[in-house]
């Protein structure tokens, strides 16, 4: 019997130990090097086992090892895409996320993410305990650009610099101890049976709403301190409201643990537009500059007009952020400029680079 339970158990406290994903699909599960035998009896013995399983969490999150076999759990699980093109994109991507989070928290220099590009084809990265993270191939094969990916692991480097993962386990644990202490008159094997329902029941393992708003301001504030587009922000919830649905977080989990994907979107959209000085926007793929209509963007390079709106809207934010509207607009080789800061180049379907910037000229 406690045979059994032991594997129930292990697979419920392992799952505490996954990382939060951007999307609803669920996280993987890691199986944990833990004397479960010892993790049983100290449950039901009495207080002790907070403590044990605290260790092991805590292995897990400070260690070199515990990272490190971590990270191989993994791979194992999810098999590594060793593609050389897609890893030395997310290599620089990560270079540039690290120093970008390294100028708002130096304390990434102490603990670097160990991080791989997963063989798993659905849109999607998690970041677990020890800044273990993955991406999932299908997050390249889903998403136009790296701005888009540096949007998504931002979210999840977010996560991993609060510590979120870490502190999700502890109200788990808490929770355990205070199970554990009401049934522990029941005996042994039915304060097991209590302990592994609740962790089961728990196994997807993200963090609450306020953990994964919090992951959304942060990937905003690491973007702004690079040079991708921080209209990828919003472009990626964009896509991922197409895909999944505006409503896509609340209508697989219940209760869900992120927002809304529209209002994921509607707040980054918000904070480009007060990013601009409150000179641009974009709304169903219509940028509007100063209340007049700049620009409807077409659909072009494997983008929706709204998705591909937010990156003119990330480029005008930056401009005006950074004072470029004080200068003269101009065309070089296709493209339109604000001062020296990119606005668009026309794709098929949008009016032409000369005509866009005669009309910015006008109402910037």
């Amino acid at each position: 019997m406690f045979k059994s339970l032991n594997k129930k158990i292990a697979a419920g406290l392992t799952a505490t130990a996954l990382g939060f994903s951007l999307t609803t699909f669920s996280p993987p599960v890691v199986e944990a090097a833990v004397d479960w035998g010892g993790a049983v009896g100290a449950i039901i013995g009495g207080v002790a086992s907070y403590s044990q399983i605290n260790q092991q969490i805590k292995t897990f999150n400070e260690t070199e090892e515990g990272r490190t076999a971590l990270l191989g759990q993994f791979q194992e699980k999810y098999g590594v895409n060793e593609d050389p093109v897609l890893n030395a994109r997310l290599d620089k991507i990560m270079a540039n996320l690290t120093e970008a989070v390294a100028k708002v928290d130096p304390s990434i220099n102490d603990k670097p993410y160990k991080y791989f590009v997963s063989a798993d084809k659905s849109l999607n990265a998690a970041c677990s305990l020890g800044h273990v993270m993955m991406v999932n191939t299908g997050a390249f094969d889903y998403l136009a650009t790296d701005d888009e990916i540096a949007a998504i692991v931002g979210h999840e480097m977010g996560h991993g610099q609060k510590d979120h993962v870490a502190k999700g386990n502890k109200k788990r644990i808490n929770k355990l101890v205070v199970a554990q202490l009401g049934a522990s008159a029941a005996g042994g094997s039915s304060l097991a049976n209590v302990v592994a329902g609740v962790l089961v029941t728990n196994s997807v393992a993200h963090g609450d709403r306020k953990q994964e708003t919090e992951a959304d301001n942060l990937s905003w504030e690491y973007m702004l301190n690079t040079n991708y587009n921080i209209g990828a922000c919003a472009a990626v919830m964009q896509r991922l409201a197409e895909l999944y649905g505006e409503k896509s977080n609340s209508s697989f989990l219940n209760p869900s643990d992120h927002p809304d994907t529209g209002k994921r979107r509607d707040n980054y959209a918000k904070k480009l537009y007060e990013y601009s000085g409150k000179h641009a926007s974009a709304e169903d793929g219509t940028v509007t500059i100063n209340g007049k209509t700049f620009m409807t963007v077409a659909a072009a390079n494997n983008m929706s007009s709204p998705e591909r709106a937010y990156f003119v809207l990330g480029n005008l934010a930056r401009a005006y952020h950074d004072g470029e509207n004080k200068y003269d607009v101009t065309v070089y080789d296709g493209t339109v400029y604000l001062g020296g800061q990119t606005i668009v180049t026309p794709a098929a379907g949008d009016e032409d680079a000369y005509t866009l910037a005669e009309r910015l000229s006008e109402i910037k």
